[in-house]
């Protein structure tokens, strides 16, 4: 018997097929762009999307005819939501967490909940980034839409959802709509009162690794599955990025190289409010039972894309015909040692601590002599910097990092990962399976329906290493420096940043 692991992001989709001992046997991916159709404004076409996923669930059952599906789940992006009716029709695009939608209620919400009081409950401050302000978005300017749909789904329930399960999410998802009861794991009766929205139009919660049905007969005829597959709920992709290359534990890290660029360290209790908040510091349920992660993390990857498409489109167009790594062939421009380019990377509102949203990118150093190796590297290093600069706060609340697990896109290059590791002055560990949200999918769809005893069985038998980049110490020394000059960009270009963006 074989899992199928489903993984839905920002920019594409991917289902991947794995044996039970965590051989990838077959995998399809999708790529796809959202769209703007207002300034500010940036959707999914919810139908499209779903028509991609089911593309790539049909390209790997093909593969399952002698080793058949027992199981799904899905690994997805957070805050977004597709609104259904009960008969599982589409009645809308999703609005994706950085559109600007939403933001004229935040000066009435925090009138109405403190931060320290909303952190207490839901483990996260008050910003536009997250489910409810969208929500109520469309309460308020789409009172129709709001009124005929049956239920608001987060990517990671709506597959589910229209592969035949009922409408229920994984607490590490309803986490990311701002609604949640971090200790009740629920919704929360007091967030849902003093917002005024409907708890009705809300799925369930459950635990990750819950069976919530089963693919229904139509489908499985559609998709070419077999009968009765378990649809096991899974959960938000950082979460099952860090299942799917072992992070389960405290100590450790996921280092997600993909549209974002996110660190998540593990730890297993919550922490002083207080202290988290002044750090700009998230506290979520992990996908693993009883643990807690955070998210520390930039749009990195949506930069180095944008770099791409901007500098390198002939080239993209070339290597997608041909077969080529495009992105192989623009990090082999790169220079030897540090970037002459410093970046400070905020081309769309920024992570953790500060969620800017009123500034822009900036590269300082452009010279007649600068190449575009020399601003792909710079670029890498500014986002990677961002990082840095959240997680040398880490320690002052108790949480320690050892180690990384790097997954994603970027951590197929071997420069990257190096220069990471020698950014961050830590190692850094590659799975054989550097795209783990299928894999960790995969896994919490084995442990749900009874493939392994426990989670912690699946990670073991499933998750295989590839190989350790250690930081090369000079190297850390000299980005030090850089870093330092890093951290002086903001302060010296806020007030500028600001009136632009004004």
């Amino acid at each position: 018997m074989s899992l199928l692991g489903i993984d839905v992001g920002t920019t594409g989709c991917k289902s991947g097929l794995f044996s039970q001992d965590g051989h990838l046997l077959a995998s399809a991916y999708e790529e796809y762009d959202f769209s703007r159709p207002e300034p500010g404004w940036a959707q999914l076409d919810s139908v499209a999307v779903w028509e991609q996923v089911k593309r790539t669930i049909r390209a790997v059952a093909v593969n399952a005819s002698t080793d058949p599906i027992q199981a799904v789940s899905v690994s997805s992006l957070g805050e977004a939501m597709v609104p259904v009716t009960q008969d599982r029709q589409i009645l809308g695009p999703s609005i994706l967490n950085f559109d600007l939608r939403g933001e004229e209620y935040l000066p009435g919400l925090s009138g109405i909940i403190e931060d320290e009081r909303l952190y207490r409950i839901n483990g996260n401050t008050l910003g536009n980034h997250y489910g409810l302000t969208k929500l109520k978005w469309i309460q308020h300017h789409q009172p129709e839409l709001y009124e005929r749909t049956w239920k608001f789904l987060l990517w990671g329930s709506f597959i589910p959802f229209m592969l035949g399960a009922e409408p229920a999410v994984d607490y590490s998802l309803a986490n990311r709509t701002l609604l949640f009861d971090v200790d009740r794991c629920n919704w929360s009766d007091e967030l849902l009162k003093l917002t005024g929205l409907d708890r009705a139009k809300l799925p369930n919660v459950v635990p990750a690794g819950t069976v919530i049905g089963q693919v229904s007969g139509q489908m499985a005829y559609e998709l070419g599955l077999p009968a009765n597959v378990a649809i096991v709920a899974g959960g938000h992709d950082q979460c099952l990025n860090a299942v799917g290359c072992g992070v389960i534990q405290p100590g450790r890290a996921m280092y997600g190289m993909g549209t974002y660029l996110c660190a998540v360290p593990v730890f297993t209790q919550r922490h002083e409010p207080a202290a988290m908040m002044r750090l700009g510091l998230n506290t979520e349920h992990h996908a693993a039972p009883g643990q807690y992660v955070n998210f520390i993390y930039n749009q990195g990857g949506s930069i180095v894309k944008w770099f791409r498409d901007t500098y390198a489109a002939i080239e993209r167009r070339e290597a997608q015909q041909s077969g080529r790594d495009i992105y192989a062939d623009l990090i082999a421009e790169m220079p030897k040692g540090p970037s002459s380019i410093l970046a400070l990377p905020h081309w769309s509102t920024t992570g953790p601590p500060q969620f800017i949203s009123n500034s822009s990118g900036v590269l300082v150093g452009l010279r007649f002599e600068t190449t575009r190796g020399d601003i792909l590297k710079g670029l890498i290093e500014g986002i990677t910097f961002y990082l840095r600069e959240c997680l040398e706060t880490l320690p002052q609340v108790g949480i320690e990092v050892a180690d990384y697990c790097a997954v994603g896109g970027g951590s197929k290059s071997d420069v990257w990962l190096q220069m990471t590791a020698d950014i961050l002055g830590r190692p850094f560990v590659r799975p054989t399976v550097n795209e783990s949200g299928i894999l960790g999918a995969a896994i919490i769809a084995g442990a749900g329906c009874g493939v392994f005893p426990s989670l912690e069985a699946g990670v073991e038998v499933m998750v295989k290493l590839d190989r350790t980049f250690e930081p090369d110490q000079k190297m850390h020394q000299i980005y030090a420096g850089r870093f330092e000059q890093y951290k002086q960009l903001w302060p010296l270009m806020k007030d500028y940043l600001q009136k632009l963006t004004a």
